[in-house]
């Protein structure tokens, strides 16, 4: 039998502005513990190095966390020219250096070849695996790493200010998507090198710095009532996918693993703009009971939540 889960069941979602110098996985660890929530994750993993939004998934929300993995991000950051990091990152060794300094005009000249669809290999210190293992436990035993080149979207690529020794920008990119392998590509295509310096990100998916909390915060409020301000509902991460209202009956028997015929579905409107094979929220009363997908003529229960 499995270990019994203790904790409060608080289903949702806090976007934390994590400081610089914890890892994630820390900032799950203490948010369970200022919540006193059973069952925590995150959505999207920032580095040590990196600020930001990390959006922090409660109770059945953990359900809901690959959709937030799959939206678009955007982060703010800084590249420093004249030396390349083994990590691409200011924790690297440096690995190699140049004098040149790129002007502002070449690197706006450089930026529109960054955006759209782009071919990006991964930083060898990345969570990437190759044959099985991560790629940077084969990087810190100095072991040979080879990453392939994948496609990633950069949806925009906006020059924020530059100095000699260093630029600033602002990107919005897809899933999968490295700041730092931008950086070292956009310093190759000026004919130096560099590494990301400061790297902070500001939005999440629908979480941004708007609705985000510090840890700090957070520890201040603690257990207390007030704490149910800052989580926000677990269909948060779930906004851009279209909503089909069923009965209670209907709703028990989705969460039950039954599928529901289309074709007693077909009166509800929401029906004419959902193409087969696309993923609903299937609502009851204003609350989520599962994502579902339509095949087959039936809508078909993905994951269901116990809300």
């Amino acid at each position: 039998m499995g270990r019994k889960r203790t904790g409060t069941p608080i289903h949702g979602w806090i976007a934390i502005d994590k400081p610089l110098g914890m890892t994630s996985t820390a900032v799950v660890t203490r948010v369970r513990r200022l919540t006193g929530a059973a069952k925590v994750g995150h959505g999207g993993t920032l580095d040590p190095l990196a600020s930001g939004v990390l959006p922090i998934a409660m109770g059945e929300a953990t359900k809901t966390v690959a959709y937030v993995m799959d939206g678009a991000k955007t982060y703010r950051w800084r590249v420093t020219w004249g030396e390349a990091r083994s990590s691409d990152d200011a924790e690297g060794e440096v690995i190699a250096t140049s004098e040149v300094r790129p002007s502002e005009a070449a690197i706006l000249a450089a930026l529109p070849a960054f955006v759209g669809e782009i071919e990006q290999v991964p930083p060898i210190y990345s969570a990437v695996k190759v044959d099985g293992r991560r790629a940077y436990d084969l990087a810190r035993k100095d072991q040979p790493v080879d990453l392939k080149a994948r496609r990633v979207r950069i949806d925009s690529f906006q020059l924020v200010e530059a100095t000699a020794d260093w630029a600033e920008f602002e990107v919005r990119t897809g899933k999968g998507a490295y700041i730092r392998s931008l950086a070292r590509d956009l310093a190759q295509a000026l004919h130096t090198v560099g590494y990301v310096s400061r790297l902070r990100r500001t939005s999440c998916g629908p979480f941004h710095e708007g609705n985000a909390i510090s840890l700090d915060k957070l520890e201040e409020i603690g257990h207390s009532a007030a704490s149910a301000n800052f989580v926000l509902p677990v269909e948060t991460a779930l906004d851009d996918i279209p909503a089909l209202a069923l009965t209670e009956d209907e709703a028990r028997r989705l969460q039950s693993g039954q599928p529901l015929s289309v074709s007693r579905l077909a009166a509800r409107d929401v029906l004419s703009a959902i193409s087969a094979g696309q993923t609903v929220r299937a609502m009851a009363e204003g609350r989520l009971v599962a994502l579902a997908r339509i095949e087959d003529g039936e809508l078909r229960p993905v994951r269901v939540l116990n809300l």
